[in-house]
């Protein structure tokens, strides 16, 4: 039963006469629940629960905590009927959708829990004293990786569960021993309700500290803005558009004392084809691509929204059989109104540019929040001008660039800002295929992909979600996999400290017996 309060610790609360409802794409109706906005009083007792939390939370052993990310996962699963007819009324995405994302979530929850047994996420290392060395002596020094504090967690639109209540950044945050404080998003506060209460029945059942997880429901940015504020919070967790996030880099910058902000926000993900791989396999990358354009209704921030060749005979084909491919596909819902809306918008900006022209035909959708697929094309020289055509247009569209020569192909990438990921489709030996261009891409781009699709995110330990600004506030750090929990971690360094002070990772007998650097040396 979804009550529409905040679930602030262990306690629901309602103080706020600021409500709003969640909505149903399909049928294009609000859904019936009432939820309460988090009023200064419920912010206020949220980020000094998480601060008292953290105090004790940080002490938990990573044992404890593994138990504690196993019990969520366990709660999501008793539950996930529940969540599957909420999550669908809220989105309108299908079943198989929500099953799909939400053991997604599950397999993160247990790939934290496995890593915590692990250790080495701490990165610990110790340097014997050289009591001896002349001139001066060397003093033992130990150092470890520290949970940071209480974390902001922004969850995001086009992911209820993958990337929002008990997604990636939570769930590496709680793993890191982090409270987190969750800003639930507005579109699926019904949803994160649900998650919200599996977390607290599996942080009771594990007795972790009242406060190491809360959820507050939002119906505007007001929420945000005050948690990015609070002196409590030391660090924030965003996936979102670039104004969303830059506005919350902005503050967090501002603040008196500033707190880091790990901020996904989108991509175009440029597409390189070049010309072997095309004339084998233009029929066959036409199909797969215009797949990739709409799975979802183009709700992925790793969607491919540029696609970069060379002018040639080839190229026209692939052109023309992409847009044959995209037009036979029919259109799904998209989340929200707010989405289907800016996404049109987005469309008319790229329709008005002169330089731009639209390949689909104009067809007539009837049903409300169901968005037309489009592809457009414009030469690299009138791109390499125009900076507004990288603007990310959250849909199912994608941009031909069409290039002269391999120069200019380079001086397209060149003009590039920071991505997410960059695709390269070609045969190996491809003459135009060269070291020069790879270099180039790799400069703008947290992930390649060679002869695949920029959309799915492997969850595993070499995956890098991130890249250069705008994709990302700092490329140093991925939003998918366990190293994402180094987001969460600070270095503290002990010099010549007793060891019945030292904490259990740094003792000389290694008695959580983990992997440790000694002296250069891992063991």
């Amino acid at each position: 039963m979804i009550s529409g309060k905040n679930q602030i610790g262990e306690d629901l609360s309602s103080d706020s006469n600021v409500t709003f409802q969640t909505f149903d794409p399909k049928l294009n109706i609000e859904n019936d629940t009432i939820f309460f906005e988090a009023s200064d009083t419920e912010i206020q007792k949220a980020t000094k629960l998480a601060s008292d939390a953290f105090k004790i939370f940080k002490q938990v052993s990573a044992k404890k905590r593994s138990e504690f990310l196993i019990q969520i996962s366990e709660e999501l699963k008793l539950i996930s009927s529940e969540i599957t007819k909420i999550y669908c009324s809220e989105t309108g995405l299908p079943e198989a959708r929500c099953l799909g994302e939400l053991g997604r979530t599950i397999n993160q929850l247990v790939s934290f829990a496995e890593l915590l047994k692990e250790g080495k996420y701490q990165e610990v290392s110790i340097d014997s004293p050289i009591p001896n060395r002349k001139p001066l002596p060397k003093p033992d020094l130990r150092k470890m990786l520290m949970p940071i504090g209480p974390v902001v967690v922004f969850g995001a639109s086009n992911f209820p569960l993958a990337y929002s209540t008990a997604g990636g950044d939570s769930a590496s945050a709680l793993a890191a021993g982090c409270p987190v404080i969750l800003k639930s998003h507005p579109m699926h506060a019904g949803t994160g309700e649900l998650v919200s209460s599996a977390i607290i029945r599996a942080a009771k059942k594990t007795n972790m500290p009242n406060g190491v997880f809360s959820n507050l429901n939002s119906k505007g940015i007001e929420v945000g803005i005050k948690l990015v504020n609070s002196p409590h919070i030391k660090a924030v967790g965003f996936t979102g558009s670039l104004k969303g996030g830059r506005a919350i880099y902005d503050l967090a910058s501002k603040r008196i004392h500033p707190i880091p902000v790990f901020a996904e926000m989108g991509s175009v993900n440029p597409v390189l084809i070049f010309p072997k791989k095309l004339k084998k396999e233009y029929a066959e990358l036409a199909k797969q691509y215009a797949k990739s354009i709409t799975v979802g209704s183009g709700q992925f921030c790793t969607n491919p929204g540029i696609i970069i060749s060379f002018e040639s005979d080839d190229f026209d084909l692939f052109i023309k059989r992409l847009v044959e491919e995209i037009e036979q596909i029919s259109p799904s819902c998209m989340l929200h109104p707010n989405i289907y809306n800016a996404y049109n918008l987005g469309l008319e900006k790229i329709k008005q540019n002169s330089n731009v022209s639209e390949l689909t035909h104009e067809i007539n959708i009837t049903d409300k929040n169901y968005p037309k697929h489009v592809i457009s094309h414009v030469s690299a020289e009138k791109f390499m001008e125009d900076k507004s055509l990288q603007h990310e247009v959250f849909g199912p569209c994608s941009l031909i660039v069409t290039c002269q020569d391999d120069k200019e192909m380079y001086a397209v990438i060149e003009s590039l800002e920071g991505q997410l990921t960059g695709t390269v489709i070609a045969e190996n030996n491809d003459t135009f295929l060269t070291q020069e261009i790879i270099d180039a891409l790799e400069l703008k781009v947290g992930r390649i992909i060679f002869n695949g699709v920029p959309t799915g995110v492997e969850v595993c330990e070499s995956m890098t979600h991130g890249g250069p600004y705008p994709a990302s506030t700092d490329s140093r750090f991925t939003a998918v996999g366990i190293n994402s929990i180094k987001r969460w971690l600070r270095p503290v360094s002990y010099q010549d400290f007793p060891q019945s002070l030292l904490p259990e990772e740094l003792k000389n007998g290694n008695p959580l017996n983990i992997k440790r650097n000694i002296n250069g040396f891992i063991t």
